[in-house]
């Protein structure tokens, strides 16, 4: 039997997985919602607080959609459906398939089909590196959180530096992603790719300038970013500050269409 990627017995143990992973979501708020009735909370607030919550998944759920699309056309509906819907994130999938493919001369764009082979390991690799963060926590958690706690009360300024600076070193490293291209301006060497057609690996011309497209549609992604920081000034616009980040991963998105035409 021929491998497809949108196989249903593929569908079968997304499904499962998510499932289990939705029961546990009701589980935790049908106990919260049972405890805050036994601590005589205001429940009309606890109701307005959950039915709030719901509202402002919607949008951030239109951008995990349109992120299962991206990766869908080369590996199919159920597993960026299950990585999306877990532990996943849009970044680091679409990094992670990449790097996969990118080892056995494909890529997200390439039309080649993926053999079951070709799949699984682009599955380990998707699964089993975000894992690591999971296996962790209950190891380190603890000391962690104990040795940032001493950090503060010792030096509050420096604890939060540090904080920073973590961060900003996470965001370097999906930084180089985006800039690893643009070495094709200058760099004839680059403007060449390996792809597999029909199992023969073939080399094919790439244009200078696509490596500035990631460029452009962060930094569009950035300005859209900024527009509604400065919108979220205005007391009737606060409520973008729940949008601010789906509103410009989805415009972003939307400006790569026109950006690739232009520079590829």
């Amino acid at each position: 039997m021929e491998f497809q990627v949108n196989h249903p017995l593929l569908f079968i143990m997304a499904g499962i997985l998510v499932a289990v992973v939705l029961a546990q979501s009701v589980f935790f708020l049908v106990k919260a919602y049972r405890r805050s009735k036994a601590l005589g909370m205001d429940m009309k607030k606890v109701k307005k607080t959950i039915i709030s919550a719901a509202v402002f998944t919607i949008a951030p759920a239109v951008a995990i959609v349109i992120s299962v699309i991206t990766l869908s056309r080369k590996l199919g509906i159920a597993l960026p459906w299950l990585r999306l819907s877990v532990v996943g994130s849009m970044s680091y999938e679409t990094i992670a398939a990449n790097n996969a493919l990118s080892a056995i001369g494909q890529s997200l764009g390439s039309a080649e089909p993926l053999t079951s082979q070709q799949y699984l390991n682009v599955l380990l690799v998707m699964t089993i590196s975000i894992m690591v963060g999971i296996w962790l926590v209950p190891v380190i958690g603890k000391k962690l959180q104990n040795g940032m706690s001493n950090l503060a009360n010792r030096d509050a300024k420096w604890a939060d530096t540090f904080q920073n600076s973590l961060f900003i070193g996470m965001i370097s490293a999906f930084l180089g992603f985006v800039f690893c291209d643009v070495s094709r301006l200058w760099d004839e060497s680059s403007r060449f790719a390996t792809i597999t057609v029909d199992g023969v690996k073939e080399e094919v011309a790439v244009s200078a300038t696509s490596g500035l497209i990631p460029v452009c549609v962060m930094g569009v992604s950035a300005l859209i970013m900024v527009i509604c920081g400065l919108l979220m000034r205005k007391p009737k616009l606060k409520w973008l500050s729940e949008y601010a980040l789906p509103i410009s991963l989805v415009l972003g998105m939307a400006a790569a269409i026109p950006i690739t035409g232009w520079l590829s």
